[in-house]
């Protein structure tokens, strides 16, 4: 376990840090298979935003959680990987 998991652990102990963790995670998430799905397809953000027409900055922007994509954005995105988007909604485990 490396420092920042270390933390983590000790920081979500805490009622409110982990109600403001929990609150963040679609955007992680979001955010994560943006960035393993555009390694995935073997594009920079650079080809990505050439092939889609999204600029480079605003890609950086959203694979860095600083943007909320819209699921056009999302699809645009997807299709710009060769790749199909596809969202899900799932029970919330215990």
């Amino acid at each position: 376990m490396d420092d920042f998991e270390r933390e983590l652990t000790k920081n979500l102990k805490d009622p409110a840090f982990k109600a403001e963790w929990d609150a963040i995670q679609p955007e992680i998430t979001i955010a994560q298979a943006m960035i393993e799905a555009r390694e995935l397809s073997g594009m920079t953000q650079q080809k990505l935003a050439e092939k889609t027409g999204i600029a480079q900055a605003d890609i950086s922007k959203l694979e860095r959680g600083s943007a909320n994509p819209s699921v056009k954005t999302l699809q645009r995105l997807a299709a710009g990987m060769g790749m199909k988007l596809t969202i899900e909604f799932r029970p919330i485990e215990s």
